[in-house]
């Protein structure tokens, strides 16, 4: 048992132009800030190891990011092993759209998959036209390496003797959001209102891990709270957003003062929403996604619309009230921890496309453009419409020459607590696997960590197909789930073995 440091630093992320958001099926370009998105940075160092973590208000974290900051930690902080680096995001899709290949270059600069089925000459034309006010990719992945940096580099230095409590409670936030029907099929997001709907495909999880952490004269300095649901209620709406963590946020501050900082870890959520399905309440105005259709909607009886501002503030209201009641119950404050930190790379399987998946993309992209013969141009909305062939045709020209997906996963134990980290959308039922046979008193889950590689259903959800189990919608199918659940509990336990 160890004494241990904490530090804390948090940096805004909002920058003077507008944004392209990111994360919808369709084009958007921030109108206004609805709340301040951050990258929250917490240090942790104990004995000869060390951490530090970053919650960071974005739709995703891709490898090139990390490695982007990584690069400048090793020169701003040499004292902090940068391969220990920990940055998750919240899943807001009301955040920077970014895009840059380390070497400097835009993402992209290949000839896109439908460019080649498209007729002769025909080009991609954006439906949103870009002008000077709106950030660029580029210069969106320039502010975010700057703010992360910044966010690890004053947490580092801050990090002073601290104390600690683990705790739990609970909210209900995240409910499954695929749908399953008679014939064996599930949609995301589908309609409920028929005869042939049968259940939800999986459960929900309404339990929020919690520390909270405390400076040496045991004075509140900062709460992690993990959640197993993406903050995606604003998902669709034009403006900047923390989603509900920025309200969770604010009612804390509310109450405990406006110097504390707030941990958000999004746990495993690839089939979490923050809606009702059941009890569902449409948005107060036009939803614009492929997969939500309610013809035969009914007016219920439930909570505000968790597709708007009055849900979200619910959302926000109940998580941070939770917090807080249980911050008032707590009377066991520890100085002392086992600590340990271990990174490593997972090889997991990358999903396959058979042959006759292959051929069934071909046709159905070709039969599109056949239709649309005389078009000079292809669009966003084309690409929504195809992107589960243009998905599948990628994989299986991938899998000629790739078999694996090195996957990094951080395992940490902080006393009685083990976080396990992934970068997928990480279907519910993996997460709970791991907590139900880790061997710690409590365990977080982080999801959408250190790489951006999509969902990761379960096989029933690929049996069952539709978005978020199609070959387009992850890099890594259930085999490879199963594997990273072993990986995961193995390395739990052996640091909690007695």
């Amino acid at each position: 048992m160890s004494k241990f440091l904490i530090g804390w630093d948090e940096q805004s992320i909002v920058p003077d132009k507008k944004v392209n958001l990111f994360g919808q099926f369709y084009e958007r370009i921030s109108q206004y800030v609805e709340t301040d998105i951050t990258a929250t940075a917490m240090a942790i160092e104990c004995g000869s190891d060390q951490a530090i973590i970053i919650s960071l208000d974005i739709v995703q974290v891709q490898d090139f990011l990390v490695k982007l900051v990584r690069e400048k930690l090793q020169t701003l902080i040499p004292d902090f092993n940068s391969e220990k680096l920990i940055i998750g995001a919240t899943h807001s899709h009301t955040s920077l759209g970014y895009g840059m290949m380390p070497s400097g270059k835009p993402r992209g600069g290949g000839k896109s998959i439908l460019a080649e089925f498209a007729p002769a000459g025909a080009k991609y034309k954006s439906l949103v036209k870009p002008t000077k006010d709106v950030l660029s990719p580029f210069e969106a992945t320039e502010i975010l390496v700057e703010k992360l940096t910044a966010a690890a580099v004053n947490a580092w230095k801050s990090r002073k003797e601290a104390f600690y409590a683990n705790e739990f409670g609970r909210a209900p936030v995240g409910m499954c959001r695929r749908v399953e029907y008679d014939d064996g099929t599930a949609q995301m997001w589908g309609d409920v209102n028929t005869a042939n709907f049968t259940c939800l495909e999986g459960g929900n999880d309404s339990g929020i891990e919690l520390l909270y952490m405390y400076n040496k004269n045991r004075k509140l300095t900062g709460i992690v709270a993990n959640i197993a649901c993406p903050a995606q209620v604003l998902e669709h709406r034009s403006f900047i957003s923390a989603d509900y963590w920025g309200y969770v946020k604010e009612n804390l501050r509310a109450k405990l003062g406006k110097n504390i900082y707030l941990l958000a870890l999004c746990g495993a959520g690839g089939d979490q929403c923050p809606r009702d399905l059941i009890r569902w309440v449409n948005g107060e105005t036009p939803i614009n996604d492929p997969n939500i259709h309610r013809p035969n909607y009914i007016e219920r009886k439930a909570d505000p619309s968790m597709f708007d501002v009055k849900g979200c503030k619910l959302i926000g209201k109940r998580v941070a009230n939770e917090i807080l009641s249980v911050y008032e119950e707590i009377e066991d404050i520890k100085s002392d921890i086992e600590f340990a930190h271990k990174t490593m790379t997972v090889d997991l399987p990358l999903r396959r496309a058979t042959m006759k998946q292959y051929n069934e993309a071909v046709r159905e992209i070709e039969y599109y453009f056949a239709k649309n013969s005389d078009s000079k141009t292809f669009n966003y909305e084309d690409t929504a419409k195809l992107h589960v062939y243009e998905g599948t045709i990628r994989r299986f020209r991938e899998q000629q020459n790739k078999e694996i997906v090195p996957t990094e996963v951080h395992i940490i134990r902080f006393g009685d607590v083990a976080i396990a980290t992934n970068p997928f959308e990480l279907f519910l039922d993996y997460g709970n696997q791991i907590k139900a046979r880790s061997y710690a008193k409590q365990t977080f889950i982080m999801q959408l960590t250190n790489g951006a590689y999509g969902y990761l259903p379960t096989e029933k959800a690929e049996n069952h197909g539709h978005y978020s189990a199609y070959i387009s919608s992850g890099r890594v199918g259930h085999e490879g789930g199963d594997l990273l659940v072993r990986e995961s509990i193995t390395e739990i336990n052996k640091m909690f073995k007695e």
